[in-house]
């Protein structure tokens, strides 16, 4: 089934979804009009080819990211250093769990790729299971891992044929996004399917 996603702040840069891949990239109304059976995904702000997170091996395997349900004796921050080591030494279950709770706050950042060599088979499979893709670090990384970088890595832009990953931010334009940052991610796609919405 063809699903249509634009946002009301980049109505020029709609895109048509076929399965995993991206059908077309172009004007909202010139898409609808040729493909008038399609669902059609209206998004607030702009919609984006989403992020490049350089952080993938610290936020996924050396920070603790508690279930909600620890959240009385853990808090409901991501926890690294020696904290995260030792949760993980004394439980190497926690890994895969606290990986895949990881990349649900990824995806909420309108991450859709990561970077950095990812070394534990539980938080491979993680990242493998999502659909987020492999990048490669910039040469300069932006400052301590966060969530949401600063600055920001914008992907390149989309075209037919490539896989259907991307974003939707709450904000105006690019440099507002810039500005205030990954938090404003209103939805994420990753090989066509809608894997995060704020609302």
């Amino acid at each position: 089934m063809l699903t249509l996603h634009v946002a009301e702040r980049s109505p020029e840069a709609a895109v048509l979804v076929d399965g995993a891949s991206v059908a077309a990239v172009g004007p909202y109304e010139e898409l609808a009009a040729a493909h008038p059976a399609a669902r059609v995904r209206r998004w607030p702000g702009i919609l984006t080819p989403g992020l490049l997170n350089p952080y993938g091996p610290e936020l996924l395997e050396a920070t603790y990211h508690p279930d909600p349900r620890e959240a009385g004796r853990l808090g409901t921050k991501p926890i690294g250093g020696e904290r995260a080591a030792a949760l993980f030494r004394a439980d190497p279950s926690l890994l895969g769990a606290s990986a895949r709770r990881g990349i649900q706050r990824l995806l909420a950042h309108g991450t859709v790729a990561i970077a950095g060599e990812l070394r534990a088979r539980p938080v491979v499979d993680a990242v493998r299971r999502a659909g987020l893709a492999l990048g490669q670090r910039p040469p300069r990384l932006p400052g301590p891992p966060s969530l949401s970088p600063t600055p920001l890595v914008l992907l390149p832009p989309l075209r037919e044929g490539s896989p259907a990953r991307f974003a939707a931010f709450d904000v105006p334009d690019r440099k507002t996004l810039v500005n205030e940052g990954a938090n404003t991610c209103v939805a994420t796609v990753l090989a066509g399917r809608l894997l995060y919405r704020s609302r």
